[in-house]
């Protein structure tokens, strides 16, 4: 066999080769596309109003806040709500609470995911008959004061 032929016969195996490793990351690619499946549907965040309130017999009426031990502006929020208050955080507590702030800890895998939590902090409002009256993000104390202004739930100093 001549040196030609040799080289002609090692470049095709050479093709050969890289046409299957190109087939096999096409196709963990479309495997990790997700290519031919249809997307889930995302739920929005948050609970909708009106809804039934997940948890409520551990929650009962009033302001229901979801934060966490690490975030700056959940310690503000925090401090501006008045007692009676929930405070929800997904991993364990802050020390320090406020007297009248019922603190449930742990819960990053109960209320945050019944309540699909999209970010800290974030309030939600239960009427006295289980049922989320209002829900949102509250990235500042006066977004948190929006929020009860229209309600009448709970207070802002």
């Amino acid at each position: 066999m001549s040196f030609q032929t040799s080289a002609l016969l090692l470049s095709w195996v050479a093709i050969l080769l890289l046409a299957l490793v190109v087939a096999g990351l096409i196709r963990q690619v479309h495997a990790l596309a997700g290519t031919g499946r249809t997307a889930p549907a995302r739920l929005a965040a948050g609970p909708e109003t009106g809804a039934a309130a997940p948890g409520f017999e551990r929650l009962g009426p009033g302001l229901v806040l979801f934060l966490d031990r690490d975030c700056g502006v959940c310690d503000e929020v925090l401090s501006l709500a008045e007692p009676p208050l929930r405070a929800v955080f997904a991993g364990p507590a802050p020390v320090a609470v406020a007297p009248g702030v019922t603190v449930l800890a742990n819960e990053g895998d109960g209320l945050f995911d019944d309540y699909r939590v999209p970010a800290t902090p974030f309030a939600v409002v239960l009427t006295e008959d289980g049922r989320v009256g209002r829900a949102a993000p509250v990235g500042s104390p006066d977004s948190l004061r929006e929020l009860l202004q229209p309600e009448g739930v709970g207070g802002a100093r």
